[in-house]
């Protein structure tokens, strides 16, 4: 079930995400962040692959505009598979957890969110930076708490909730032959999760075209015909379907009281 923080909500409410890539933000939680800041909530985006300067960067801050995340907030380690991604920093999967941690503890006590959003277990789509994602901003999530922990990263903040983007496994296998042409086959490992374990679906219909408009503003990705491709290739009610849905498991809560993003 889904809750709406509008009643009580803090006057200063923010919504963190923490992603792997430019483009992250825009495909998995676009419509959450431009729903969030039209309601006047503070929204922003930390980002932990791509250096700035490159051209994945400057896509980056136009999305950001877009949905309204204010700027970008790099950690400019490489991408997995992409080297060029920052020259002469290390992958971010080979970054020592301890590292990686802390600086995205720094990032939480600087925008003090009420809510951090991140990838689920299985990284959403089983990218490597993405699980790798998952797992340092798990960690940061609880770490920002303490004051024994990370002293110089700032003043202890603890968010009140964790949102774990994922997908119904449902709407995975339903689109599935949409877009690869044939059915998923038997045993093969599918993203998202169980539909009884997603606790949160928002509605974002409303943010839809904005959510493209930013997704769109990743024009190397396009170009190369990335996750744009697979949307492109659903039919038209499927990636409306795809484009006004975004959904969360809800598995950490660390405030005093009970944040929930707002839903239908």
């Amino acid at each position: 079930m889904i809750g709406s923080f509008r009643k009580g909500m803090p006057v200063d409410f923010g919504v963190l995400g923490v992603h792997a890539h430019p483009d992250d933000e825009a495909i998995w939680t676009g419509g959450t962040l431009a729903r969030y800041a039209d309601e006047g909530a503070r929204t922003g985006v930390v980002t932990c692959t791509w250096a700035g300067g490159t051209r994945r960067a400057g896509e980056l801050e136009r999305s950001l505009d877009i949905l309204g995340a204010g700027g970008p907030r790099l950690l400019g380690y490489a991408d997995a598979r992409k080297p060029e991604s920052a020259p002469g920093s290390p992958r971010f999967v080979d970054v020592p957890l301890d590292e990686a941690v802390g600086r995205v503890v720094e990032h939480i006590r600087e925008f003090r969110p009420d809510v951090v959003l991140t990838f689920d277990g299985y990284g959403s789509s089983g990218h490597p930076d993405h699980v790798q994602v998952h797992r340092v901003t798990m960690a940061a999530v609880e770490a920002a708490g303490y004051d024994q922990l990370y002293p110089d990263a700032g003043d202890p903040w603890r968010p009140r909730a964790l949102y774990l983007v994922t997908v119904p496994r449902s709407v995975v296998i339903s689109h599935w032959q949409a877009v690869f042409g044939t059915p998923p086959e038997p045993g093969m490992t599918l993203p998202g999760v169980p539909d009884e374990q997603v606790t949160t679906h928002l509605d974002v219909e409303r943010w839809a075209e904005r959510k493209w408009a930013a997704m769109h503003a990743h024009e190397s990705e396009v170009g190369r015909g990335a996750s744009m491709t697979l949307l492109t290739a659903l039919p038209e009610q499927a990636r409306a379907q795809m484009l006004a849905n975004e959904w969360y498991r809800r598995v950490c809560y660390t405030g005093a009281r009970e944040t929930t993003l707002a839903g239908g």
